[in-house]
């Protein structure tokens, strides 16, 4: 199976699981993986009002079926959720190497926690309390690493819908 059909798969996969929401091919949506429908609304308001469209799974699991697809360039997740860790993203990353990139957004990570995250893998750890604001900026540098890995296009020509 081709590239484009895998694109494509993945693309009708997303539209069956975010009905009301169509997804744009042309732009690369950065994931975002959290059971905290609190949090992630801030993130995809954050990542917006810094030009980048986003797609919000409530799942490791939904998130690893799409990480697999090799879609999309950045994960900001919850590093635990009900059904696994950010781990299990850093695992594909390394076995099927689609080059995404993971912004971890911790509620109650210590420094020992946070340092080992960054050791496994993780691109950047933000304090979902107080570093929220950040999460735009840390998205930006990590599509240029995920750029520089090979998983997508020039950043600088990303934008989300509607925001020039």
């Amino acid at each position: 199976m081709g590239p484009e059909r895998q694109k494509q798969e993945a693309v009708d996969k997303m539209n069956a699981a975010f009905p009301k929401r169509v997804v744009n091919p042309s732009k690369p949506p950065i994931l975002i993986v959290s059971d905290n429908d609190t949090i992630s609304k801030e993130v995809e308001v954050f990542l917006f009002h810094a030009g980048l469209a986003s797609e919000r799974v409530r799942s490791m699991t939904a998130a690893c079926e799409f990480a697999r697809s090799g879609w999309f360039q950045v994960i900001v997740a919850s590093p635990v959720l009900p059904d696994g860790s950010w781990k299990r993203l850093a695992e594909i990353d390394s076995h099927y190497r689609p080059g995404f990139v993971v912004i971890l957004v911790a509620t109650n990570f210590d420094l020992n926690e946070w340092g080992q995250a960054l050791e496994d893998g993780a691109f950047e750890v933000l304090d979902a309390l107080y570093e929220l604001p950040k999460v735009g900026e840390a998205a930006r540098r990590a599509l240029w690493a995920a750029y520089l890995k090979g998983a997508g296009p020039r950043p600088e020509t990303l934008s989300a819908p509607g925001v020039v």
